[in-house]
This record gives structure tokens, C-alpha cells and sequence, in this order.
């Protein structure tokens, strides 16, 4: 069977939606000045560069910057001049910079301010974000059916779920009829350093849910910089994933992509996220993604990197963190 793609990116079909996501999404968390400033120019030139090289699904929150992600990615799209058929959009409902709000009020109000701030008419996901903050009940009996009402109205098309332990999205599953949730975003752990959202595949398509998996670099930790000062993994993770980054630099190869690749050549998951905030950013991850449907993983450095996080695998962290 031929592998479809969009301007050379693989395109994955995302659960039973119907969607078919560029197998890298384009994470618009940058664009909200959360990693530094970003000029509206530099935002627009990366989102056109994704977009021309493949990248059809782009993902936002009204948390990101205090709204500014999804303004800022709102006047990038409407630059491209394209259809808006040809790209997929994803914001969430129940976090603010003023806190969390997963109240039916709340969230029935949110996607309303997000139509506004990205220009457009519907999006194709709304995602409940970080819901292990929340009461998962409530999730369960209020804020779900409000987003059911929601779809409805034709303001969303599809409803997700995200969060950080993996345990919330099986709690919320078994807890409402089928086809209700269509898709999931779990961050940190599908890379190299922690690949448990693995175990969790198989009940995930038994239950038709789409899997879109967030910060293949472990947020900064496989990268040759290192992580950020907030980054809540312990002193022997961070030493683990200093020592990998190491052996990669010695050996000509970049962790960062190494790392991308991995989580890439899971065709279970439909789309790996990464943040972007430049041009150069958006080559960088394409060429990750384009090299390995080519030649496949560099088995050699991967088992290499492998070795040298086995004492740190599938170790986690607590919840509680700022950037996801």
C-alpha cells in the first residue's frame, strides 16, 4: 500500500476521524513568546514554510502566552491565502493564564474567544487541556457533554483530551460511551528517555481513539542545550540525557533528531508535535522526518543513546508542570 503524503510529509489517519495528520505537527506553544520573543514575521514565515513543506495540523491553547499563540497563529493561516480544508486545527478549553476552568459555562465560552483569536469559523479539535488538574469526574459529567453540544453547533469537529499521566486517559475512557473522546494528546512519553504511552496503544485503538504524542525532546532534555531551569526531571535523568547528548555531539550526530526519529517510526501514533518558532526549526524537523521514511532509524546511534539512558528509562517526573 502506497504511504499518502502532503508536500512530502506522511500523512497518518488520526483514530476514526477521518483526519489525515502530517506525521510532524506543527506545536504553536513558541509563537506565544513562551520560549523567548518570536516576531510576528518570524511566525508567519514559519508557518508558511511548514505548511509549503508539508505540515498540514497545527496545534494551540489560549494558555499559550496569555492568548497570544492562538492570535498570532490565527493571522499566520489567514496569510497563507490556502482552502481551509488544507489545514487542521487544534486549540484547548480549561486553561488560562488565570488558572483552571473546565467549567460547562467556561469551556462552552472558550471556543467562542478561540474562533475569534485564530480567525476562523470551527476548529477541527478542542482539546479539555491538562485535565489531572481538574477533577477527572468533572471532565467525565460536565465538561465532555458541554463539548458533545458544542460539536453539534459545528464549532468543533472533534473532541479531545490531554494531560501528562497516562492514567487519566483510560480513568475518562471507561467512563463515557464510546466515540465520545476522538482523540488524545500525551506529552514526554513516547521518546527515547520514556516510551511508556506504548503500553497504552493497543486499548487506544480498541477504543478508536486518534494518539497525537507532544515534546519528542522530552521538553529540552534530549537536546544538545539541555533542558530548562523549571524542568522538573531529577539531577540523574537530566545527567543521563547530558551524557546521551554528549555521545551524539562526539559522534557528528544531533540528539534532537535522533530523538525525533524515534518517535516518528510508531505509525500507531498519527502525529508527533513539536514546537516551532523559526524556519530553520521547520527544515530541521521535516528533514528528520522525510530522512527516516527514506533510510529508515540510525539503529547504531539510537541502540548507543539507548544504553546510555537505560538506567533513567521510563522514569517520571511529578505533575505540576508549567509548559505542556
Amino acid at each position: 500500500m502506497s504511504t499518502q503524503t502532503f508536500g512530502g510529509l506522511e500523512l497518518r489517519p488520526l483514530g476514526n476521524t477521518g483526519l489525515k495528520v502530517s506525521s510532524v505537527g506543527f506545536g504553536a506553544s513558541p509563537l506565544g513568546n513562551v520560549f523567548g520573543n518570536v516576531s510576528e514575521e518570524a511566525a508567519f514565515a514559519a508557518v508558511r514554510h511548514a505548511f509549503r513543506l508539508g505540515i498540514n495540523f497545527f496545534d494551540t491553547s489560549p494558555y499559550y502566552g496569555g492568548t497570544l499563540s492562538e492570535k498570532v497563529l490565527g493571522k499566520a493561516l489567514k496569510a497563507l491565502g490556502v482552502p481551509r480544508d488544507q489545514y487542521i486545527v487544534s486549540t484547548k478549553c480549561g486553561r488560562y493564564k488565570e488558572g483552571f476552568d473546565f467549567s460547562a459555562e467556561r469551556v462552552t465560552r472558550s471556543i467562542d474567544e478561540s474562533l475569534e483569536r485564530l480567525q476562523l469559523d470551527y476548529v477541527d479539535i478542542l482539546h479539555c487541556h491538562d485535565i489531572e488538574f481538574g477533577s477527572l469526574d468533572q471532565i467525565v459529567n460536565e465538561t465532555l457533554p458541554a463539548l458533545l453540544k458544542l460539536k453539534e453547533t459545528g464549532k468543533i469537529r472533534f473532541i479531545g483530551i490531554t494531560g501528562l499521566p497516562l492514567h487519566i486517559f483510560t480513568y475518562v475512557l471507561d467512563r463515557v460511551p464510546p466515540g465520545t473522546v476522538d482523540v488524545i494528546l500525551s506529552y514526554c512519553h513516547y521518546s527515547i528517555n520514556d516510551s511508556t504511552l506504548e503500553d497504552l496503544l493497543p486499548y487506544l485503538k480498541s477504543k478508536g481513539v486518534g494518539v497525537i504524542s507532544a515534546s519528542p525532546l522530552a521538553m529540552g532534555l534530549l537536546t544538545e542545550i539541555g533542558p530548562p531551569e523549571w524542568h522538573p526531571a531529577s539531577p540523574e535523568i537530566k545527567a543521563a540525557c547530558q551524557a546521551a547528548a554528549a555521545f551524539c555531539k562526539e559522534k557528528g550526530k544531533n540528539i534532537s533528531k535522533i530523538a525525533l526519529q524515534y518517535s516518528l517510526s510508531n505509525k500507531d501514533i498519527s502525529t508527533i508535535l513539536v514546537g516551532m518558532l523559526s524556519v530553520g526549526q521547520v527544515e530541521e524537523n521535516v528533514a528528520a522526518a522525510t530522512e527516516i521514511a527514506i533510510f529508515g532509524k540510525d539503529e547504531e546511534t539510537l541502540s548507543a543513546v539507548s544504553d546510555i539512558l537505560k538506567p533513567v528509562k521510563n522514569e517520571t517526573w511529578p505533575s505540576g508542570i508549567q509548559q505542556s
